[in-house]
């Protein structure tokens, strides 16, 4: 029997980022007018599964960011984008665009191992437990329902007989 884990999402590949919304940039960009710090949407290389959306917004990713400078912006995962905010092009273009690159590959390889360490364990299992089911047939197939011969009927003067020679009694 093979057991067969499906890796959830769409792809094994690595998640990745491929470009940024153009259309989602303040129209004021590069004037007077423009502000220090926005919004920038860029789009994944692939769907995000619920696992990888849990590990970019959550804790560890916010900590990683901080430790690298970035202690104000912000993920969230919006369908097949990812929303960064409290930032700019310049900033993602100086450095953070490979900081988050860098944190993404690594989600996406820590969750495949640990996936597969899953696939691994429940494989295993199902080894086991068909081992187990082979050993439970066997046994249950070692049963025989036959009677048992019955003895002869002994009389109780042989008995006596067998009692007095193995010197169970004086006469």
């Amino acid at each position: 029997m093979n057991a067969q884990l499906k890796i959830a999402g769409p792809s094994p590949d690595m998640l990745g980022l491929e470009n940024v919304l153009i259309g989602s940039l303040p129209a004021t960009l590069l004037t007077e007018d423009a502000p220090d710090r926005y919004t920038v949407e860029a789009v994944f290389t692939r769907k995000t599964d619920r696992d990888e959306v849990a590990a970019i917004q959550g804790s560890e990713m916010r900590a990683h960011l901080s430790a690298n400078g970035y202690p104000t912006v912000e993920l969230r995962v919006a369908d097949r984008r990812l929303e960064i905010a409290n930032t700019n092009l310049e900033e993602l273009r100086d450095g953070l665009a490979a900081v988050i690159a860098e944190r993404l590959a690594t989600i996406s390889a820590d969750l495949l191992a640990d996936r597969e360490i899953a696939a691994h364990r429940y494989q295993d299992a199902s080894d086991r437990e068909q081992v187990r089911a082979a050993s439970v047939a066997a046994l249950a197939e070692s049963v025989v329902f036959t009677r048992r011969a019955v003895p002869a009927a002994v009389d109780d003067d042989a008995r006596i007989d067998d009692w007095v020679e193995e010197g169970g009694a004086s006469r």
